[in-house]
């Protein structure tokens, strides 16, 4: 495990892997456009070392708090605190930060990251397919159930998983083996890493949904997944995975760091994670 080099105040993302994560270029970004003297890292951290990680920057006082991606979003919960009760709610967390008195404190920015691009829509009981049942997916079925969609189909390679999800957050709809056919559907999403750069593909029947359907892939590496592909030969919407890691980060940022993101430059941003 890498330790900390900066005696600036930090923060970083852990994961693993962790080579792909865009989440240094975006912190930097902002921190470089606002003036601030500070830092953001990529750390790769095993499951075997997530507590070692945890107890070592909670002994760092410039570490400010990091952001968690897979496949620590569940497991990281057991090495923080609690106090939003994020574990009753979404059952998983994406971001730690410290404390006025020096707690590690665990919260979730996906769920506003993952809803920012769809704040204009109106999907209220509109039939929804999810695919996975991990801890992405479980912020985003937290920000549709809020949106009161319905139903919704979740595809997950364990099935009774993925009923569990569904029952947790009192959405009706169905469980489905990774693989079925997708049914109509006005918003399909893909929560899982699958389609990533070094992953196996996500090979999905999208032939069923209608002509207005909105297909949304939170995996940004690539960034034209096949999935996006597929939807997009069908000319359907789409929303690609920088749109909810833009908006997850810049909510992360605020809480690290105390200072709100230049959003206005997006553009610049988006093209800087393209090159």
């Amino acid at each position: 495990m890498t330790k900390p080099y900066a005696p600036l105040p930090y923060a970083e993302v852990i994961g693993d892997p962790i080579s792909h994560s865009k989440s240094p270029l975006i912190h930097n970004f902002w921190a470089k456009a606002l003036g601030l003297d500070v830092d953001y890292r990529a750390v790769h951290v095993t499951p075997e070392g997530l507590a070692a990680y945890f107890a070592e920057r909670k002994a760092d006082p410039n570490w400010r708090g990091c952001n968690i991606t897979v496949p620590h979003k569940v497991e990281a919960l057991a090495h923080v605190e609690d106090r939003g009760d994020v574990r009753a709610t979404i059952g998983a967390i994406n971001t730690v930060i410290r404390a006025e008195d020096g707690a590690l404190v665990g919260t979730n920015t996906d769920a506003a990251g993952f809803y920012a691009p769809l704040s204009g829509l109106d999907l209220a009981g509109q039939p929804v397919t999810v695919i996975g049942a991990g801890g992405a997916a479980r912020a985003i079925l937290f920000a549709l159930s809020r949106m009161s969609v319905g139903p919704v189909t979740v595809f997950n390679r364990n099935v009774l998983k993925g009923a569990a999800l569904l029952s947790s957050f009192k959405l009706k709809g169905q469980a489905l083996p990774i693989g079925a056919a997708v049914p109509p559907s006005a918003l399909v999403v893909n929560a899982t890493s699958l389609g990533m750069t070094g992953q196996p593909p996500l090979d999905l029947d999208l032939s069923a949904l209608p002509e207005d359907a909105l297909v949304y892939d939170i995996v940004y590496a690539p960034l034209e997944t096949g999935l996006l592909a597929a939807a997009r030969a069908r000319d359907l919407d789409t929303i690609d995975g920088l749109e909810m890691l833009i908006g997850q980060a810049a909510v992360a940022f605020e809480l690290f760091f105390g200072a709100e993101p230049p959003r206005d430059r997006d553009e610049e941003l988006r093209s800087i994670l393209l090159g």
